[in-house]
């Protein structure tokens, strides 16, 4: 079997799915990358060496290698890049192929009613309905947006991003965040307005005025940094939050393992929010708005994590302090979320559900599995609780 998966470039939220396929199929196994990465990621320390990893072939250096990676491949997986002609023809060829995507109304489903946006919709999307093109929708709202355009009917499955994945012994995690009574909270992204970083400072300094004892870790940097800096000295709240600017993932990686508590305040306008997978990996329980891609599927409110709705920042503060107040039930989620990644959303698993999909394809059938990457994407409306 030859897969050839091609996208934008190559992360580090890509490379542990990337590598399970080519332990799999070694040289069968492609990665094309359209396009340089962009300075920001860089600077966030996302940058990797692409000419190192054996499987990535660089669109700009070699495009005839590509292009007959895409033609010549049994399954091709296609993420997103500027270039759709590149895939095109293969899309329409018969042989199968998976579309992996975020949102495309992340800012408001009205705008599907537009002619010429669906005549672009059409073109990439619409007109493969009865072709064996599929889509694995990386986040909860994608089936819907795709609801509303008729594209993919009974061909979207749940799917999103996988960091590494970490296997921790039995304690390691819990003498990891230490048995002090101060509670260590996080929050890791740019700091720019659709991931309202001036959440966590209003919760400084009302966890403060309760009489909390915390500490919280801000890690990023972005637009809003001056005005976060301002806000945490104004408040006199120093004391109480550290701000990291960016930090290599690995590192941050490492402040989540010491942390109780992650915040993750991002908006409608989050694809995914891949710090969720790797917070809940590293024992968190994660406080997360229901409206970032990522939480539907995987966060079950009150068992691996807490759920708040509609960006409402009550709801957050609420959810923050019965962690505060409730240590048991604050190590228990936290456990779940680990188990959660460990167990299904992985890497590991995304990888040979993609193959297992294709193995049924050959023979004629299609069975998802009845959860984690791969199962059947249910149509999840923006701002709506799901059944």
């Amino acid at each position: 079997m030859k897969l050839t998966f091609i996208s934008n470039y190559i992360n580090h939220h890509q490379i542990p799915f990337c590598n399970c396929f080519y332990q799999e199929l070694r040289e069968d196994f492609s990665f094309i990358q359209t396009e340089p990465m962009e300075e920001e990621r860089v600077r966030m320390g996302w940058a990797v060496d692409a000419h190192a990893i054996p499987y990535v072939h660089l669109l700009y250096e070699e495009e005839e290698i590509c292009r007959r990676l895409i033609d010549d491949c049994d399954l091709l997986l296609a993420g997103w890049m500027e270039k759709e002609e590149l895939i095109s023809a293969r899309l329409g060829s018969g042989k199968p192929a998976i579309r992996i995507s975020e949102r495309i109304y992340r800012e408001g489903q009205w705008k599907a009613v537009s002619p010429k946006g669906l005549i672009h919709k059409y073109k990439e999307h619409i007109r493969y309905r009865n072709k064996p093109v599929y889509l694995l929708c990386a986040g909860a709202y994608v089936a819907s947006d795709f609801t509303l355009i008729h594209a993919y009917p009974g061909k979207k499955f749940r799917f999103g991003y996988f960091p590494e994945k970490r296997i921790y012994g039995s304690g390691e995690l819990e003498r990891m965040k230490g048995e002090g009574k101060e509670v260590q909270l996080v929050w890791a992204g740019r700091l720019m307005p659709l991931k309202h970083p001036e959440f966590v400072v209003r919760l400084g300094e009302d966890l403060k005025k309760k009489g909390y004892s915390f500490h919280i870790h801000l890690i990023g940097s972005g637009e809003m940094e001056e005005t976060v800096k301002q806000d945490i000295q104004s408040r006199g709240l120093e004391d109480k939050i550290t701000m990291y600017g960016f930090l290599d993932p690995a590192r941050v990686r490492e402040r989540m393992e010491k942390s109780h508590i992650h915040l993750f305040t991002s908006n409608h306008l989050e694809g995914w929010g891949a710090v969720v997978n790797e917070a809940m990996n590293s024992g968190c329980a994660v406080v997360a708005n229901r409206e970032a891609g990522a939480v539907p599927y995987l966060i079950e409110h009150g068992k691996n994590g807490m759920i708040y709705s509609g960006g409402s920042y009550e709801e957050f503060l609420g959810a923050v302090c019965f962690l505060m107040e409730h240590e048991e039930e604050r190590r228990k989620m936290g456990e779940n979320a680990c188990q959660t990644i460990v167990s299904l959303w992985n890497a590991q698993n995304a990888a040979e559900q993609c193959l297992r999909f294709y193995d049924n394809w050959l023979q004629g059938k299609v069975e998802p599995p009845p959860e984690g990457p791969f199962s059947m994407a249910p149509v999840v409306w923006p701002g709506r609780r799901r059944g």
